[in-house]
C-alpha cells in the first residue's frame, strides 16, 4: 500500500503509556439510512476482534473525565502512529465523499491509540478484546500490539511482509465501518431489537452487523484501489479468514458452535469484504435482507 500518497487524519488521541478518561459523545439521527440505502436492524456487538459496543445512553460512564489526562492529540510522530493516521485519513476522504454525494456531512470519529488498557464511555477497554468501536463516544480504540497478533497469533498475514500493512489497514477500516453504521442510526437500535431475542437470535443479528462492517471495509478498499499494491487484497482476505468465528473456535476448543457465532465464518467474512471491494457501492452491503450470508 502506497502510504506516502494518502492523506493523514489528525483526529487521534495517543494514550499509549497511560490510562486516560474522556467524556462520551452524543448520538446521531437516522435520516441518512434512507439516503444511503443501508436498510436493516442494528445490534449490539460482542467486544471481541473487530467489535463494537452499544450501551444505554444514560450510562454514567459517559460522564467520566480526568483532568490529568496525558493523551497527545494529533498525528503521532512514530512510524506506527503515522501509519494509523494515514489509514484514518483515507477513510475520512472516502466516507466524506460518499456522505457528500448523498447531501449529508460525514462526522469524523476519533481514533484512540492505547497500550494495555484505557477507559472509554463503554467501560474499561483492554488489549485482549482487540480493536473496538464505542458508539457512545464515537471513538475507535486500538492497542497497536494487535497488529503483532495478526502476524504471530492469528497468522493473518505473512510475518514481516509489506502486505501485512494492508491487513492492518483492513482492521481499522472495519472499525470505521461500525462508525458509519452508528452515523446511519443502525447501532442505536440494538437494545430495542435484542431485548426480545434469545441468545442465538441475538448472535445471528450480530453476525450480520459484523459482516456489513467487513463489506464497508471492502468498499473503502475499492475507493483507494489506486494506492493498493500487488498482494494487498490477498493479505486482507487472509486476515478476514483468520478471524472468522469458526476458525477461532476450532483453534481454541477443537470444534465449532454456530449458535455462538457473533462475527461470521471465515468464508462469510471474506465474501462480504470482496462484495464491498468489487462493487464500491454502499447498497451492496445490505447484509440484513439476504437469506444467504
Amino acid at each position: 500500500m502506497r502510504l506516502d500518497e494518502l492523506p493523514t487524519g489528525d483526529r487521534i488521541e495517543d494514550r499509549r503509556g497511560g490510562l486516560n478518561r474522556f467524556p462520551g459523545g452524543p448520538g446521531i439521527g437516522t435520516r441518512t439510512i434512507i439516503v444511503l440505502g443501508l436498510i436493516g436492524w442494528a445490534l449490539c456487538i460482542d467486544p471481541r476482534i473487530g467489535g463494537a459496543e452499544m450501551m444505554s445512553r444514560n450510562s454514567e460512564t459517559q460522564e467520566q473525565s480526568d483532568a490529568g489526562s496525558t493523551a497527545s492529540p494529533g498525528v503521532p510522530s512514530d512510524q506506527i502512529g503515522h501509519f494509523v493516521s494515514v489509514v484514518l485519513g483515507s477513510t475520512e476522504d472516502v466516507w466524506s465523499d460518499i456522505f457528500a454525494q448523498a447531501g449529508e456531512t460525514y462526522k469524523r470519529p476519533k481514533l484512540v491509540m492505547f497500550s494495555g488498557a484505557t477507559p472509554s464511555a463503554c467501560g474499561l477497554l483492554q488489549a485482549a478484546i482487540g480493536p473496538f468501536y464505542c458508539a457512545l463516544d464515537q471513538k475507535v480504540y486500538l492497542d497497536t500490539s494487535f497488529f503483532q497478533d495478526l502476524e504471530q497469533r492469528f497468522r493473518a498475514c505473512d510475518v514481516g511482509s509489506k502486505t501485512c500493512q494492508f491487513s492492518q489497514a483492513y482492521v481499522i477500516a472495519h472499525e470505521i465501518g461500525h462508525h458509519v453504521q452508528n452515523l446511519l442510526g443502525l447501532l442505536p437500535k440494538v437494545e430495542e431489537v435484542q431485548g426480545g431475542m434469545n441468545e442465538a437470535k441475538a448472535n445471528s443479528m450480530q453476525v450480520r452487523v459484523e459482516l456489513q462492517a467487513d463489506c464497508l471495509a471492502g468498499l473503502w478498499a475499492n475507493r483507494v484501489r489506486q494506492f493498493i499494491e500487488p498482494g494487498d487484497v490477498e493479505a486482507a482476505l487472509q486476515t478476514a479468514s483468520a478471524v472468522g468465528d469458526d476458525r477461532l473456535q476450532r483453534q481454541a476448543q477443537g470444534y465449532v458452535v454456530p449458535d455462538t457465532f457473533t462475527h461470521g465464518t471465515s468464508a462469510q467474512r471474506t465474501r462480504w469484504f470482496m462484495t464491498g471491494l468489487k462493487s464500491g457501492n454502499v447498497a451492496s452491503c445490505d447484509t440484513f435482507r439476504t437469506q444467504e450470508l
